[in-house]
């Protein structure tokens, strides 16, 4: 219970006990003018009876606010419900995007390694029959001059 309640709850207790200790007097009839006319009837009473409606009305009042306000808040989390639920699908889109983008650069990236590796083995490939023609070519020329062989 909060402070508001509990001092209202205070007050209707105050007037409840100065009620019961002064009821008789509450319930003296009083000659009352009506403006057009006038009537006899316990002022207290009604005096307390409009206190009471009051307190009814203004208990009604609150009820109707905070029903509005629940009514509220329920419109307000569905609508951050909904729109947690969008960020999470764009924020999936958006990682899908990036995992296809990262997939075809990687793609490219062993394409382009494979595409290096053949150039590579090619040129290693080109260097040895370079250098196999070079070594034979030397060995011819020393088997001409009557040199003997070095190798094999």
């Amino acid at each position: 219970m909060n402070f508001r309640s509990g001092l209202v709850i205070l007050v209707i207790v105050l007037i409840a006990i100065f009620s019961a200790l002064n009821w008789s007097v509450l319930m003296a009839p009083t000659d009352l003018s009506l403006g057009f006319t006038t009537a006899k009837a316990p002022l207290g009473l009604i005096m307390l009876g409009l206190i009471v409606a009051l307190a009814a009305v203004f208990l009604i009042y609150i009820v109707v606010l905070q029903a509005g306000m629940m009514s509220d808040s329920r419109r307000v989390a569905k609508e951050l419900k909904a729109q947690r639920e969008l960020a999470d699908k764009a924020e999936a889109s958006r990682f899908d995007e990036l995992r296809q983008l990262h997939s075809t650069d990687m793609d490219k990236l062993i394409a382009r390694i494979d595409q290096l590796d053949r150039e590579l083995r090619s040129a290693i490939e080109a260097n040895a029959n370079g250098l196999s023609a070079a070594l034979g070519e030397i060995d011819d020329r020393l088997q001409r001059t009557g040199t003997p062989r070095l190798m094999g």
